[in-house]
């Protein structure tokens, strides 16, 4: 029996790697991943690896065992998703795993933006698999924000659409604890999870924790939807995903991120990771 974890060389992927490989012996983990010249560390510690590509399924063959626990990390190519995770709920069903864990989106069926879409449909084929599974509903992640401070700070501005709607966010590292202990724990076998940060913030909260940690004067200046979606082209951003982040924010007026279930907590043993704490790591760089 093994671990899998896909997507093991992204930011959450790796993260969870290193988790488990606290609590279990390499050789039980198993690394899906695209490149293996970027997994050659955790090769040299032990880990297997399994070079697949989701828009190849036959690449998929032999990922995965009867028996094997696996995390199906959401794939980043937004509008690919669909097929790409149901060649790996296929390739797990015909192996035979034991569970299969999905990071989807808070909220699940409930959650009316369109980023949210192609985790429904996910969600949906996963359960009509017959797989064993468990449904993680991740929230939005700290370094969303902390991740892209370097303007925030040069325009000493937090610039969005969300209005005053609040974000229980929470730090990738408490989103991995909670796919580490679902995978090396017992009994979570047809949970749905919703996971979010212990407290919800405003943006205009967060600009002024920005402000007290950098020692510059930041404001949160609001925007239209509109603009936000202009601000993301004109710094590169595909159009599609762009209109897909700048939905996001208008969902977060409406609420659709600041369910504080206290799942997360539950799941990792301690509170969530507040987001003053990684504005400072960030600012620490």
């Amino acid at each position: 029996m093994s671990i899998v974890v896909t997507g093991a060389t992204g930011h959450l992927g790796r993260l969870v790697v290193e988790g488990l490989l606290e609590k279990v012996p390499a050789d039980q983990i198993t690394a899906v991943v695209r490149d293996a010249g970027k997994a050659a560390g955790l090769a040299d510690r032990g880990v297997r690896l399994h070079v697949a590509d989701y828009n190849r399924p036959e690449t998929l063959t032999g990922a995965f065992a009867a028996g094997d626990k696996v995390l199906l990390i959401s794939g980043s190519e937004i509008g690919q998703r669909g097929p790409q995770h149901q060649a790996v709920i296929d390739a797990a069903k015909e192996a035979g795993v034991a569970l299969l864990a999905y990071t989807s989106v808070l909220g699940g069926p409930a959650a009316d933006f369109t980023l949210a879409d192609e985790h429904k449909v996910t969600e949906r084929a996963i359960t009509d698999s017959g797989l064993p599974y468990v449904l993680l509903r991740n929230g939005w992640y700290n370094e969303n924000y902390t991740e892209n401070l370097a303007p925030v700070l040069e325009h000493g501005a937090v610039v969005g659409a969300a209005g005053e709607g609040r974000v229980a966010s929470a730090s990738r590292a408490d989103y991995a604890a909670a796919a580490v202990a679902v995978l090396t724990g017992e009994g979570h076998e047809g949970k749905v999870y919703e996971l979010s940060g212990d407290t919800a913030w405003s943006f205009a909260e967060y600009a002024d924790v920005v402000a007290a940690q950098s020692g510059k004067k930041i404001v949160y200046r609001v925007v239209s939807t509109e603009e936000v979606r202009a601000i993301l082209t004109g710094s590169g951003m595909p159009e599609p995903v762009a209109a897909i982040l700048s939905d996001v924010e208008a969902a977060i007026e409406r609420g659709r991120l600041a369910a504080t279930p206290g799942d997360l907590s539950r799941l990792i043993g301690r509170p969530t990771t507040p987001i003053a704490d990684s504005v400072a790591a960030a600012l620490k760089g």
